[in-house]
């Protein structure tokens, strides 16, 4: 084939790729606007589709809900108070809201509905960060893990978080800053979650977290303190740890201060065991009111036994 000849076939090739286009566009893929303003979304489609086009436009938010905005060229219900179509295939709302923000898909259909062309357009109602909920743990013993929260649903586009200790600025990343590599902490800036993996008594301090996207200032909650108490050394000591679960049977209760020190207590009230050991706790300093259960570990088990004549588990003395 001569140099003229494959010149006219590369012309014929793309001449009959462009006849076979169908596409559907948007002038604008990524609208961002602040609440309560007007927008438009704009859409445009080839000649190849004809004059006589089935318009549709759907609505994706961030939660992955559809619905359709305009069905047969026409808005929907929900939208026909402040929607309108113009220059054939555009929108225009009169104001938006932040359950506005997320993803429009423009379909147009050929006349004979043997061809469909879709665009998207990802719309952004700006709105400023709000004061976030936060959740701070007030006390945790050494060597548990901590886990504190934040959160901001209202801010739009979606806020990142930053978490400050006693008025400074936790990194990201503490291995990669200087004074923070020794740091244990994860922190998660777009989840808002610290977790402090195994708390040390170092990590006492006063926490607050900031919600910040590009749609005004930073917003704060209120600074909380957690402290990190370490088991009481006397609690090693035999004969004072059976003085404190006697007293415990004196009183018809176990002192908040200390169950950190037992990972044998627990919230959660399980099944009624004899021979077991079971006893009341107060929470009048701030912790749960349930039964906790003395799971008859070593020493314990043979107290229990010993006591089982008693009718009423629930505090019986351990044996010297």
């Amino acid at each position: 084939m001569t140099v003229r000849g494959v010149l006219w076939l590369l012309l014929f090739s793309g001449a009959a790729i462009g006849v076979s286009g169908y596409t559907v566009t948007t002038s604008n893929a990524n609208v961002q606007v602040e609440e309560n303003k007007g927008v438009d979304l704009t859409c445009a489609h080839s000649g190849d589709f004809g004059s006589n086009v089935l318009l549709r436009w759907k609505f994706k938010d961030r939660k992955g809900s559809q619905v359709f905005v305009v069905h047969d060229g026409k808005p929907t219900a929900p939208y026909a108070n402040r929607l309108t179509v113009y220059g054939g295939s555009n929108l225009r709302f009169t104001t938006v809201t932040r359950k506005d923000t997320g993803v429009y898909t423009c379909e147009i259909t050929s006349g004979d509905k043997t061809q469909v062309g879709e665009t998207n357009v990802n719309l952004t109602v700006l709105v400023p960060p709000s004061v976030p909920y936060c959740i701070v743990p007030s006390s945790v013993t050494t060597g548990r893990t901590a886990t504190m929260y934040c959160s901001d649903e209202s801010a739009s586009p979606p806020p990142t978080y930053k978490w400050y200790k006693n008025n400074v600025l936790l990194p990201d990343n503490p291995s990669n800053v200087a004074g923070f590599k020794n740091a244990t902490y994860r922190l998660n800036p777009k989840t808002g979650v610290l977790e402090f993996p195994a708390a040390a008594k170092t990590d006492t301090a006063d926490y607050y977290c900031e919600s910040v996207n590009s749609a005004g200032p930073a917003q704060r909650c209120r600074a909380m303190k957690m402290e990190v108490r370490k088991c009481p050394s006397h609690f090693n000591s035999k004969n004072l740890l059976l003085a404190e679960l006697f007293l415990a049977y004196l009183t018809k209760k176990v002192y908040w201060f200390a169950l950190p020190c037992f990972p044998v207590f627990s919230s959660r009230r399980p099944k009624r065991r004899r021979n077991c050991c079971w006893c009341n706790y107060s929470s009048a300093a701030g912790g749960p009111t349930d039964i906790c259960h003395l799971v008859c570990q070593k020493e314990r088990i043979s107290a229990c036994k010993e006591r089982k004549q008693f009718k009423d588990e629930r505090v019986l003395p351990p044996t010297s």
